[in-house]
């Protein structure tokens, strides 16, 4: 059977357990494509014998293809924005690189320069990280998974498909009608038809298949002008490392390293390959390819397990490090997070420029500020090299335009993630988890549009992107050199916004369309201590059926679950105590206050309280209480018919 046929002969909606008995189906050859049509199966329950039937068809509008932090943001958008969407991941949990297989921190804009502040990001990945603060408080990795879990099933519009990975595209022209997928555990063929599809899983199999134009290694210097890259071309990708931790037992632990170790030469270390701390990981672990890393995962995957007990025997046994005596591994990865495979061709290529000299894009729809962290090409096989090599760091946000997120050859396939389109400079930033998740909500939400509006990406590009920004910044995400203008948001309307108290900021910049203090500029309100309230006052009744706040969390304070839990200026291993916790809002209707929807466990920067439709004069948000702060500050106040 030719390779485009597998799966042709699935049964849509087919039960994945079911049984077909043999006399109603044709005999058909078996075939390697795993064609069940010779199982010898006995149902002793039934007593028939026959084939297992393990094929179905499902429909979405949106299919999200990868489920780490890109993909969660991506699914958990497009589902919010009204499209019916399946997310697809090729483990048995989510969360990528970030996932307790792996354990990887979820940096974003975590140490702007000079001060190590960060420009943190919010929209969802601020609430999958907030949602682990409420339920994870001892930041167990496996604990972890399970909030990720939680957090993307809650949703009602929205379907994981776990330990399923899509194989191949059903192509029509060049749009995508099909995903084909296999799924492990219940050894079901699954073929997923959706309108739009975005490809989160960094690898990019499906998008591979379906055509998309991608490329792999290193720019040459030349081709955009980028100081960091090497003058000729090459196929060199970052590599993928393996972490382990360890735990201090008390008592002096002896240690023999497996059969499989790989001697660490440090007397050929470059002596930023540094080991101490290493009791959450050695990060520097990792093996690159020249040609195709994807192909070499099995092989690099041997050797860095040997390569991680090598350099532990080190620790242990080498006398350099006698605190390790007490220590043992507590745990080892046997998956290697990677960094780098296929980088997906879209109508702009992001590279270095666009970042070190923050160019502005019309279609701006994320950011990142993470440093040119370009790590050396071997990994640990090159251990004269540094480990990275930190070309440039930033002090204030580059931009990330809308037009590196979807194909520039296939009609309907977006992208989120490592694998968008960029050069291999620009990914030294911009891979890292908090910044491929801002990337996830635009594709999710740029998704969802385009189901409404029966348009490709390219077109939402060029004629709506206005609306799809607009809806990021509803939605609590943040666009550089983007401040909001919604023409619906009746607050814009109001004829004064005023305070019962206030020590910083003032409450007319409620609406001012930015929605946190940006380069020493105050967009805030702060009040004069608790109970506060803030008013907004309409000349002439007006409909109203939601209001929209959004209050602080302090996004100058990393709030990423970390192994060694970091309290300092920069890093909270709590619930901020900025974050609003207890408040009610009122309306005045006919002259009489009534209150249109409280909250007293709030756990989210953005709150929203809808209610029926009401004719009012004026709206009165009344804060009562924080997690910690005496005084509340609000950055946003929204209102809608």
């Amino acid at each position: 059977m030719k390779r485009r046929d597998f799966f042709n002969k699935s049964a849509t909606g087919a039960i994945a357990a079911g049984l077909i008995p043999v006399s109603s189906q044709a005999a058909e050859p078996s075939s390697s494509s795993g064609e069940r049509t010779s199982d010898q199966w006995l149902q002793l329950g039934t007593g028939q014998m026959g084939l297992p039937d393990r094929k179905k068809t499902v429909d979405a509008d949106v299919a999200v293809l990868g489920g780490g932090l890109a993909g969660m943001c991506a699914a958990v958008a497009a589902a919010r924005n009204g499209a019916k969407t399946i997310l697809v991941q090729d483990r048995s949990v989510l969360g990528g690189n970030a996932s307790s297989e792996i354990r990887v921190h979820v940096n974003g804009v975590t140490h702007l320069r000079p001060k190590g502040i960060p420009e943190r990001e919010t929209g969802i990945i601020e609430e999958i990280l907030l949602h682990n603060r409420f339920h994870n408080a001892q930041e167990s990795y496996p604990v972890w998974d399970h909030v990720l879990y939680d957090f993307v099933t809650r949703e009602p519009n929205l379907d994981l498909m776990l330990n399923t990975q899509a194989i191949e595209a059903e192509m029509a022209g060049s749009t995508i009608v099909a995903a084909r997928c296999w799924q492990m555990t219940t050894e079901t063929k699954i073929t997923i038809r959706a309108k739009q599809f975005i490809d989160c899983s960094g690898d990019g199999l499906l998008a591979a298949t379906a055509g998309a134009l991608y490329r792999t290694g290193r720019e040459a210097s030349s081709e955009f002008d980028e100081r960091f890259a090497p003058k000729v071309a090459d196929g060199w990708q970052m590599g993928a490392s393996l972490l382990l931790s360890t735990k201090d037992m008390g008592k002096p632990m002896p240690y023999e390293p497996p059969s499989y170790v790989i001697k660490y030469e440090a007397e050929k270390s470059h002596p930023k390959r540094k080991i101490s701390p290493y009791e959450g990981g050695i990060w520097w672990i990792e093996l690159g390819s020249e040609f195709d890393i994807i192909a070499d995962q099995e092989k690099n995957r041997h050797k860095l397990m040997g390569y991680l007990h090598g350099v532990w025997d080190y620790i242990k046994n080498s006398g350099e490090y006698p605190e390790s005596a007490n220590h043992v591994l507590d745990w080892v990865g046997t998956l290697p997070g990677r960094r780098e495979s296929r980088r997906f061709i879209g109508d702009f290529v992001l590279s270095e420029k666009d970042l070190t000299e923050h160019r502005h894009f019309e279609d701006a729809v994320a950011y990142g500020g993470w440093s040119l962290d370009e790590h050396c090409p071997g990994g640990i096989e090159n251990l004269e090299d540094p480990p990275s090599y930190f070309h440039d760091h930033f002090s204030k946000v580059y931009e990330i335009p809308f037009r590196s997120l979807y194909s520039k050859n296939i009609s309907n396939l977006l992208f989120a993630g490592r694998n968008i389109s960029q050069t291999h400079i620009a990914l030294s930033s911009s891979r890292v988890m908090g910044t491929c998740s801002l990337m996830g909500q635009a594709a999710g939400t740029a998704a969802a549009l385009c189901v409404t509006k029966t348009i490709p990406p390219r077109e939402l590009a060029q004629q709506h992107i206005n609306e799809l920004q607009e809806r990021l910044l509803r939605d609590d995400a943040f666009i550089p050199n983007r401040p909001a203008n919604d023409d619906a948001d009746l607050a814009k309307t109001a004829s004064l916004i005023f305070a019962s108290s206030t020590i910083t900021g003032d409450a007319a910049l409620l609406n001012d369309g930015v929605s946190r203090d940006v380069d020493d500029q105050v967009h805030h309100w702060q009040s004069d201590g608790l109970p506060a309230e803030v008013q907004l006052e309409w000349e002439h009744p007006v409909s109203l059926s939601k209001v929209e706040i959004k209050c602080d969390t302090n996004v100058k304070r990393n709030i990423l679950m970390r192994k060694d839990s970091r309290v300092s200026e920069t890093f909270t291993n709590t619930v901020p105590e900025e974050l609003l916790k207890a408040l009610e809002v009122e309306a005045r209707v006919r002259g009489k206050w009534v209150s249109v929807g409280a909250e007293e466990k709030n756990r989210t920067r953005l709150i929203g309280f809808q209610f029926k439709p009401v004719e009012v004069t004026a709206i009165r948000i009344r804060a009562k209480e924080t997690y910690g702060c005496e005084n509340a500050k609000l950055f946003e106040v929204r209102c809608y018919a």
